[in-house]
């Protein structure tokens, strides 16, 4: 015999399924598949395959932007989803790129070489905090004039191994000197963490329809991409870093107040 508790409590439970609707199935594998793909560029420095290490955390970065669209095509956001998604680019984008760059130049500067990989990792952690504890907030200066704060995770990865793309570019050894890289990581960390606008997607977003212009800049990147990557990376990383500056003008120009009229030139009432 079913008790009238028992019977509350199987309706609540059809009400309200555990686990994840279908439709959130593939955004949320995607997204662990990016958290694969960075733990595997650690697994890879270990054996000294520096170029195969860069290249996951690469894959990382085009799977962490292929998740999020893929589930709002499908309506699959969830809360799982996005705690899953912090979790992966914590570790994708802070501690993936920290190791590498620690096993690849800054084990050599054992003090001062840890705490710069440690300041990559946590900053990014730290970010992603932020981030989700302001995800409800009604108030975000940036997000509403469609700016980023400070550099997104996949982007701070990118430019903290900017030494790894232009050492595999030009066969520097220069470039692997612990002397560099520390004091770049730790710059790129800080960038992470810090209340900069930067430009996304939204803000970059001139018009509705893509003009032809654009996609023919699309092929020519791919092409590039596929036959010299590291010169590619490395000017795409160097591009970025210019336009910061542009990005916290344009942000200053969006939410300068506008000037009205002073108090004092209002013409009092007439009696």
């Amino acid at each position: 015999m079913i008790l009238p508790d028992d019977r509350r409590a199987f309706q609540v439970s059809r009400r309200n399924p555990r686990g994840l609707p279908l439709r959130a199935v593939a955004p949320n594998a995607v997204t662990a598949l990016a958290l694969c793909s960075g733990l595997s560029g650690v697994r890879f420095a270990i054996g000294g395959k520096w170029e195969l290490a860069v290249t996951m955390v690469l894959v990382a970065g085009v799977l962490d932007g292929l998740d999020g669209r893929i589930a709002r095509m499908l309506h699959g956001e969830s809360r799982f989803g996005a705690e899953l998604d912090s979790l992966s680019d914590a570790i994708s984008f802070g501690v993936a790129p920290a190791l590498i760059l620690y096993l690849w130049s800054l084990s050599t500067l054992p003090r001062f070489g840890w705490m710069a990989a440690l300041m990559l990792a946590v900053f990014c952690a730290l970010r992603l905090a932020r981030f989700n504890a302001q995800i409800d907030r009604t108030e975000q200066p940036h997000k509403s004039a469609g700016f980023l704060t400070g550099v997104p995770a996949p982007a701070g990865a990118g430019l903290a191994m900017l030494p790894m793309f232009l050492s595999f570019w030009t066969e520097e050894p220069l470039l692997r000197n612990p002397l560099i890289v520390a004091p770049w990581t730790a710059i790129v960390a800080c960038l992470m963490v810090s209340s900069i606008a930067t430009f996304s997607w939204t803000s970059m977003r001139l018009r509705q329809n893509i003009r032809f212009e654009a996609i023919a800049v699309i092929v020519i990147v791919g092409a590039a991409l596929v036959s010299a990557p590291w010169h590619t990376f490395s000017l795409l990383s160097v591009l970025y870093l210019i336009t910061m500056p542009f990005s916290i003008a344009s942000y200053a120009r969006i939410r300068r107040p506008r000037a009205g009229p002073s108090p004092a030139a209002t013409p009092p009432p007439s009696a």
